[in-house]
């Protein structure tokens, strides 16, 4: 398709405002997501230690972190697949809220392992973020949004 063709397009418009990098690292992050939502629902023991007992209890919080995963990682494809900047920025945000409060779990819970890739993945998506809005998170321009 000639790029005079592309631009036309609704979807591969707006898709092509987002930079490849942005790209890359949604679809990334999401995969991740979803590979844990899976692992979440159909292995648990995968979640716990070798020595922890898998009961009940366990199989409801994987549930609810498979739910958790899932709804994150569609949401952002469907907002990359969409051209939605604003609302990709922010979906990002919170994936990366959430990925810190993770490693804040992993610290007191002495997981050191995986606490550098939770960061990394947090930090990216909170560079992503102000990207893709033009603004820092932190500054209140980024959550308003602009006609």
């Amino acid at each position: 398709m000639p790029q005079s063709q592309i631009s036309r397009h609704p979807i591969a418009a707006r898709t092509t405002s987002i930079p490849w990098w942005v790209r890359v690292v949604v679809i990334l992050g999401a995969l991740l997501l979803a590979i844990g939502a899976a692992i979440a629902l159909f292995n648990p023991v995968m979640l716990v230690s070798p020595h922890d007992e898998i009961n009940s209890a366990v199989h409801i919080y994987a549930g609810y972190l498979a739910a958790r995963n899932a709804a994150l990682a569609i949401m952002l494809v469907a907002l990359l697949f969409l051209g939605a900047r604003q609302a990709l920025s922010n979906m990002m945000v919170l994936t990366a809220l959430i990925q810190l409060l993770d490693a804040c779990i992993d610290i007191a819970e002495a997981r050191w392992p995986l606490i550098p890739g939770v960061l990394l993945y947090a930090v990216l998506f909170l560079i992503g973020a102000a990207h893709l809005s033009g603004y820092p998170f932190w500054k209140i321009k980024s959550w308003i949004s602009t006609p």
